[in-house]
């Protein structure tokens, strides 16, 4: 079973999120912002990281940068979930090591659908 790190300030959207990824069969461990995910990403491995951009403590994109700065998460695919749809913030993903990037409200059938592509 894969594991999933999800990670979002808004507890509802993680809800939704893990609720999403469950029922498709992942593991999922749920991070409240930047830090705590980076504080879990230590501790355990994960086959995804699934993270808003905008947070408290360490935003998306940070994570990310962090992330890819461990060999252990060099080649792990790490998607931003979140309401920013603008070019230059989708760039901005890229260049710190986004595998992709998906805008919210998110449907649940398409989320599956694009870690299926991505996840090993």
């Amino acid at each position: 079973m894969h594991s999933i790190l999800a990670v979002d300030d808004s507890a509802s959207m993680r809800q939704m999120v893990a609720f999403t990824l469950k029922n498709a069969g992942f593991n999922v461990v749920e991070a409240v912002d930047g830090q705590d995910a980076w504080e879990k990403s230590g501790t355990r491995d994960f086959d995804l990281v699934l993270t808003d951009q905008n947070m408290p403590r360490m935003d998306g994109i940070s994570l990310t940068k962090k992330l890819r700065e461990n060999p252990k998460f060099k080649t792990t695919p790490i998607l931003i979930l979140t309401t920013e749809s603008s070019d230059a913030m989708k760039q901005a993903g890229r260049a710190a090591g986004a595998t992709g990037w998906l805008v919210k409200p998110f449907d649940p059938a398409k989320l599956i659908e694009v870690i299926g592509k991505v996840i090993r």
